[in-house]
């Protein structure tokens, strides 16, 4: 393998392992920092209905900046003279869509919404990401947490 080559792979794999860190969990059983000292309020509630959903992945800098640079490096490896700074321009513009696309598909997740009837009489929907450790059945009885404006589904 070459050198630009080497580079451009070294590249690809730096920014796929930045992109996948930066994920955040969105499960019921995932709590941030903050949340876990905090106290929070616990309704509970028989679950109603369940739907797949699609959480959408984050879209940060991050994966447009890596991608401009593996593309501007790419570009830069082609033509000579003139021809290489137009090559590497349009290899950054175009690595930089692409790193937000990957950066997108990489942190999407399969998501549930689940709609709960509580005890008070209320119907709320509830979307978080699917937990293999928390199966949802119609009728279960769950129990509702919020903190800092967040709400979780456990059952």
């Amino acid at each position: 393998m070459n050198r630009p080559t080497l580079l451009l792979a070294a590249l690809f794999t730096t920014s796929t392992l930045v992109l996948t860190g930066c994920a955040s969990n969105l499960s019921g059983s995932s709590y941030s920092r903050a949340d876990a000292h905090a106290v929070q309020n616990v309704r509970m509630g028989t679950i109603e209905s369940l739907r797949p959903v699609q959480i959408e992945g984050t879209k940060t800098p991050i994966g447009t900046l890596a991608g401009a640079a593996v593309g501007g490096i790419a570009g830069n490896s082609i033509g000579g003279g003139r021809g290489k700074a137009i090559t590497t321009i349009l290899g950054g513009v175009a690595g930089g869509a692409a790193g937000s696309a990957v950066e997108e598909g990489i942190t999407r997740t399969q998501g549930v919404e689940i709609v709960v009837r509580e005890d008070s009489g209320a119907t709320r929907a509830y979307v978080q990401a699917v937990d293999p450790a928390q199966q949802f059945r119609i009728g279960d009885r769950v129990r509702i947490m919020t903190v800092n404006g967040a709400s979780r589904v456990a059952l």
